[in-house]
């Protein structure tokens, strides 16, 4: 049976975190009232029924694992913290899914059981950074991936704990209806839009902390406004006024990324933002992110998204059938 790929199927078990079994639905199903396309979204577990979370109280569900043959998408809520080995059936739905085109995703936890069934075996992956040495040590087949929110690999992502769930259904979310579209959610969820995936789970000092990082918290509001200028990493801790060592320290453990790499990421989504919303050449367009000329533009749309402007505008541009940037 050929997979839909606007149905996303959810498995639930018992002890299930409600929070990550939340997540999905917050993000694909409860968006009526931004006008934006809605997801058939359906919870099935391996006994339907009535199941007990790990917070007191419990939950009905009424699909069985049936329900992941047709999905487009299957995700893999966080997985009980003591790792019970995944059931053969789950195993084997989730291997049938992914023989038959769908995307699988493992938030936190999740990424065992995908690991468990062997559908990471020789890919990058991720999961909460607490359980990174138990995950490699179960799965040396495995590109364990430390410290990053979210990692895809052909159609199988992984995500870090918690809040990094919300970070990897809005990139999925990115991926079906374009940038213009997710930020428009995040803005209703008062959430950020995008969080890079390789971004560090844990930061020490997240930005702004104190009066002394109010340099560092300018020269991030100036970047993002200046993002057309030319800018290096000496010229940046200048502006700061900063060592250029001390500078890329304090931005790593501000944002959990270097200087360069979250620059880079802003111009790219100012670059589909202005795919998205305006008629722009793509040379007007590379100059407006600060990514150079077009040809730049499509080397990084290609490492990055592994697409070109040119199909990236014609899937999410106002007029391609996605509700227009303005709605």
């Amino acid at each position: 049976m050929a997979t839909d790929p606007r149905r996303i199927a959810v498995v639930a078990f018992p002890g299930i975190s409600p929070f990550h079994l939340a997540v999905p639905g917050l993000i694909f199903a409860e968006r009526a009232a931004l006008g934006l396309p809605r997801f058939d979204l359906r919870v099935c577990a391996e006994r339907p029924g009535t199941l007990a979370t790990g917070v007191g109280y419990d939950i009905v569900v009424t699909h069985d694992l049936s329900a992941c043959r047709d999905a487009g998408t299957i995700i893999l809520p966080s997985w009980p913290g003591d790792l019970p080995a995944a059931s053969p059936a789950l195993c084997a739905a989730l291997n049938a899914a992914a023989a038959g085109g769908a995307r699988l995703v493992g938030l936190c936890l999740g990424a065992f059981v995908l690991a468990e069934a062997g559908l990471l075996d020789g890919r990058r992956a991720t999961t909460h950074w607490r359980w990174l040495p138990e995950f490699a040590a179960r799965h040396p087949a495995v590109r364990t991936e430390n410290g990053s929110l979210y990692v895809t690999d052909g159609a199988f992502t992984t995500s870090a704990g918690t809040v990094a769930a919300i970070d990897c259904c809005l990139h999925l979310l990115r991926q079906e209806l374009g940038a213009t579209v997710t930020a428009r959610l995040a803005r209703q969820l008062v959430t950020p839009p995008y969080r890079q995936g390789n971004q560090a789970q844990y930061i020490d000092t997240p930005l702004p902390v104190a009066a002394r990082d109010a340099r560092l918290a300018a020269l991030i509001d100036w970047m993002r406004g200046n993002l057309a200028e030319p800018m290096s990493l000496d010229g940046l801790a200048e502006r700061a006024r900063m060592s250029r060592r001390t500078f890329t320290r304090r931005f790593q453990a501000s944002l959990g990324t270097s200087p360069l790499q979250w620059l880079l990421h802003q111009r790219l989504q100012r670059a589909q933002h202005l795919l998205e919303t305006t008629p722009l050449s793509l040379e007007r367009i590379a100059a407006a992110a600060g990514l150079g000329s077009a040809l730049s533009l499509r080397q990084h749309f290609a490492r990055q998204f592994d697409t070109t402007p040119s199909a990236y505008r014609r899937e999410f541009s106002a007029d391609s059938g996605n509700p227009p940037a303005s709605a």
